[in-house]
């Protein structure tokens, strides 16, 4: 079984941009930036509407983006999962908005920990079929951990069996980026992926490296078809090289094959 391609409108400054997030950073220096769109958010996401590639993420990265995340929405409603200053207050106003679920990330993990008590807020508010986990991770001494604050800090949340049927309670899907290669094009995270397949039982999104349609065919292999994938920079649509028609063209035969 092949794997879905999930897409993406990262939000920066209200314009459709592709950086380099282990650079982002609150009140620092600008983030290196791969790509700048000269079209409007809702230009992306009428173009995965037609395209039926539902299930992609509009990702808020900082303030000033509320207007631009509101307009995608909008351009597709329920085909989206909507990150970035999710939390419980206003979680439930982001679903009324037009989000299908909300992605949340540093209102559970943030100061290198888990907060279970926001956990629990945000599951309350919503239910946990419209949550989805940011698990961002790096590797350290073979291990993956969670990263927290921009993903500067190291959390004690491991990337696990036990971690997974623990969140299980709370989300219905999980968004891992692969810290260490997010924004970068220089491949995939192979060991994260065969993590990944092992333990995860919920739908997951591997994001982070991927630049040829060789990475492509490597989630689909090592992820043995449970985990889908997201490209950013890499695309053709954001300047890169990846063709983003070759990706719907994957992506619509997978979706067939998991009908049959």
């Amino acid at each position: 079984m092949n794997a879905r391609f999930r897409p993406c409108i990262d939000l920066h400054d209200g314009k459709v941009k592709q950086i380099v997030g282990g650079t982002l950073s609150d009140g620092g220096p600008a983030p290196a930036t791969n790509f700048v769109a000269g079209e409007p958010p809702e230009f992306f996401a009428e173009l995965y509407r037609r395209d039926g590639l539902s299930g992609g993420h509009v990702i808020q990265l900082g303030p000033g983006n509320r207007d631009a995340a509101l307009r995608a929405l909008r351009a597709w409603r329920g085909g989206f999962h909507l990150g970035g200053g999710v939390n419980a207050e206003n979680a439930a106003d982001w679903l009324e908005a037009g989000a299908g679920k909300v992605i949340v990330t540093s209102y559970v993990f943030a100061d290198g920990e888990l907060k279970l008590e926001n956990l629990e807020r945000l599951r309350a508010a919503v239910g946990r079929e419209h949550l989805v986990l940011d698990l961002s991770c790096r590797p350290f001494d073979g291990e993956y951990f969670v990263m927290t604050d921009r993903w500067q800090k190291r959390s004690a949340v491991k990337i696990s069996r036990e971690t997974f049927e623990f969140l299980d309670r709370y989300a219905s899907e999980y968004l891992v980026h692969a810290v260490a290669a997010e924004g970068l094009r220089q491949g995939v995270d192979r060991e994260l992926l065969r993590l990944l397949a092992d333990t995860v039982n919920l739908p997951c999104v591997y994001a982070g490296g991927i630049a040829s349609t060789a990475d492509v065919d490597l989630v689909d292999a090592v992820g043995a078809g449970r985990i889908d994938y997201t490209v950013g920079s890499a695309l053709d649509i954001f300047g890169g090289d990846l063709p983003y028609r070759e990706l719907v063209r994957r992506s619509a035969a997978a979706g067939e094959e998991r009908r049959r």
